[in-house]
């Protein structure tokens, strides 16, 4: 399990076993997630790089508008 500390500027660095098994590059964006004390960095995407991301994915099983009370 790799670890990181937090700098006196509240800065963070990634692992380089991590950046590169995720192929992470300087200057990429992240939002950043806070749940019950839990603190979850997800690289954000531009939507050209999202789209067909949901190709093929089976929304029959999915509410419409009938089902909303």
């Amino acid at each position: 399990m790799a670890t990181a500390t937090l700098s006196s500027k509240f800065q963070l660095a990634i692992p380089k076993a991590t950046r590169d098994s995720l192929g992470l590059r300087a200057g990429q964006k992240f939002v950043v997630l806070e749940k019950n004390g839990v603190i979850e960095l997800v690289p954000q995407i531009s939507l050209g790089e999202a789209r067909g991301m949901l190709a093929g994915v089976d929304a029959s099983d999915y509410r419409d508008r009938s089902d909303r009370v």
